[in-house]
């Protein structure tokens, strides 16, 4: 009976451990996505809060780590090597508590980094220059399309830019044109674009053809939807550590001796 408890405990283990290093990988993909991410409001994020840059690359290692402790947990189970098993425990206990300093360390800075924000994309919108190649500006330009929004509270936030002002024609920022009615076209949203067969003398921003409402509400609603994912996950890895790490301690306790020739030789 005591054989069998062990080899269900070492098999079960070896599925955690196989589910924990799938896990590591998404955590490893999410690093990279935020750091690579050029097409939306991410690449914003990262001038206004360096420190989820700092974030991505914590991400980025304790995914490489946990990829890295499900292999080792997996070898340590299968051929039930002592010293693997507790080395895996250590680890996974030093992660679990990283990851808990960081995810609360991360949620209490929520509002600090919406004000960031804020600022941020207030400064963007009035040095805004239409004949510039920014990846900045074409993040933005990108969000307000596909976001179907203009500017940060409302539209008038664009008044604040001194060339597009100076207009003597109704000039509005081509990521703001208002498509409420059919498919937003990607394809020529950078810069500012002009209003044909138009009489006006000066660039009033009542004329423009665009969105009226601001993008804090949409932005701050995606920021909370997608911290809810990020958080799920962790809290997912989490139960399969303290999971991996109860296994691993009795299986680690009913190992009467060690046998190194089972450990694999490379």
């Amino acid at each position: 009976m005591g054989e069998a408890c062990i080899k269900v405990t070492k098999y079960f283990l070896f599925l955690f451990n196989l589910l924990f290093f799938i896990l590591g990988a998404v955590i490893l993909g999410f690093g990279v996505w935020i750091l690579a991410d050029r097409t939306s409001f991410i690449s914003v994020l990262q001038t206004s809060y360096s420190s989820l840059q700092v974030g991505a690359y914590v991400f980025i290692g304790v995914g490489a780590v946990t990829m890295v402790m499900g292999f080792l947990g997996c070898i340590g189970a299968i051929n039930e090597v002592r010293c693997l098993l507790g080395l895996y425990f250590a680890f996974l206990l030093l992660i679990l508590i990283a990851q808990v300093v960081a995810g609360t360390l991360f949620y209490f800075n929520v509002g600090k980094l919406k004000e960031e924000m804020g600022t941020v994309v207030s400064k963007l919108i009035r040095n805004y220059n239409a004949s510039s190649e920014d990846s900045l500006q074409e993040a933005w330009d990108y969000v307000q399309a596909q976001v179907r929004c203009c500017g940060w509270v409302s539209f008038h936030n664009w008044t604040d830019n001194a060339a597009l002002m100076n207009e003597s024609e109704i000039v509005y920022p081509c990521s703001c044109k208002n498509e409420s009615d059919k498919e937003v076209s990607f394809s020529n949203i950078k810069g500012f674009c002009s209003l044909p067969n138009s009489t006006q003398v000066n660039n009033n921003p009542e004329k423009w053809p665009v969105y009226k409402e601001g993008c804090r509400e949409k932005v701050q609603m995606w920021l909370q939807e997608n911290l809810g994912i990020i958080l799920g996950v962790c809290v997912g890895v989490a139960a399969v550590e303290l999971l991996g790490m109860l296994l691993s301690i009795c299986l680690c306790r009913h190992i009467r001796s060690e046998d190194y020739s089972k450990v694999p030789k490379y």
